[in-house]
């Protein structure tokens, strides 16, 4: 059995992967979000199937799971991003976004109130702390005008945070399923989203480069990211991979500076010592509580 600190390293190394996620995303042009959405997803599938058939992998065994479990993640996965997708549409990106970084908070509390796990002082503030982070990189400094006409994209966004937050804290109750299991989930989330591209959307056929971004974001964001997310949220340190997730805007946008699709600010100087100075607060004694911090859930 994986430790616990593997497990979280694996949950911090599924937020790296992310991070690469608005860059890889912007960076296919004009294809339309849900069939984006049912090409990464059915990649990940795909590819996710090949190691299980592989000489020596697991066979399509791996993919059994009960009912409960398959339904969370794949509504999980799908009800996501579905709903991030409707918030950017139907609100500003800016105050989407924000809220719906909300979710690494939301782990940490819902952790602490339905997850079983006791959350260290240092954890809240660490969790915090990178909230704060998220905000001032997201709003640069300004204030956020919230328009009445809005209200439906940012209760869709909200909604995306709650539905990302609640699927990690309750993923732990299906710590017996096998993280390939993900591969089945991956599939019938790239069918759904094939489902919606065809009746919202016009299909744009994708170059070559189009279509290698198109493969790198299937393999890691949209595939490995989630095999990994699953092992830290099974068997790792819930609040401090909640804490730790806020790394993800950051490293986003370091991504974006460093390939010239964002332009430099002070606030993400800012926002990174925040965040280095939460997740030292919250991993610091990490060693020690690693093993007691994480209730099993009955």
């Amino acid at each position: 059995m994986m430790s616990s600190q593997r497990a979280t390293l694996a949950g911090f190394a599924a937020v790296l992967l992310w991070s690469s996620l608005a860059l890889l995303t912007t960076a296919t042009g004009d294809i339309p979000p849900f069939q984006l959405l049912a090409m990464g997803f059915s990649i990940a599938g795909l590819a996710g199937i090949a190691l299980m058939l592989r000489p020596g992998g697991s066979g399509l065994a791996s993919l059994r799971q009960p009912w409960a479990a398959g339904g969370l993640c794949v509504g999980a996965l799908f009800g996501y991003h579905a709903l991030y997708f409707i918030a950017l549409k139907r609100a500003p990106a800016v105050e989407a976004n924000l809220i719906n970084y909300l979710w690494p908070l939301l782990i940490v509390v819902f952790a602490a109130a339905i997850g079983g796990t006791r959350v260290r002082a240092g954890q809240w503030l660490g969790t915090l702390l990178g909230l704060v982070a998220a905000v001032l990189l997201v709003t640069r400094g300004r204030s956020l005008h919230i328009d009445p006409a809005h209200l439906p994209g940012y209760a869709a966004a909200l909604g995306a945070a709650l539905v990302w937050a609640l699927y990690s804290v309750l993923n732990r109750r299906f710590e017996s399923v096998p993280s390939s299991a993900m591969a089945g989930a991956c599939l019938v989330v790239g069918v759904l989203g094939g489902i919606m591209h065809f009746a919202v959307e016009t299909t744009v056929p994708p170059t070559p480069l189009q279509w290698a971004l198109i493969v790198l974001l299937g393999l890691g964001p949209t595939g490995i990211a989630f095999w990994l997310w699953d092992i830290g949220t099974k068997r790792g340190d819930i609040a401090v991979l909640g804490t730790l997730s806020y790394a993800a805007p950051v490293l986003s946008t370091g991504l974006l500076l460093a390939f010239g699709r964002a332009s430099p600010h002070w606030t993400q100087a800012v926002a990174v010592a925040l965040l280095l100075t939460g997740a030292w607060l919250s991993t610091r004694r990490g060693s020690e509580d690693m093993g007691v911090s994480n209730a099993t859930i009955p």
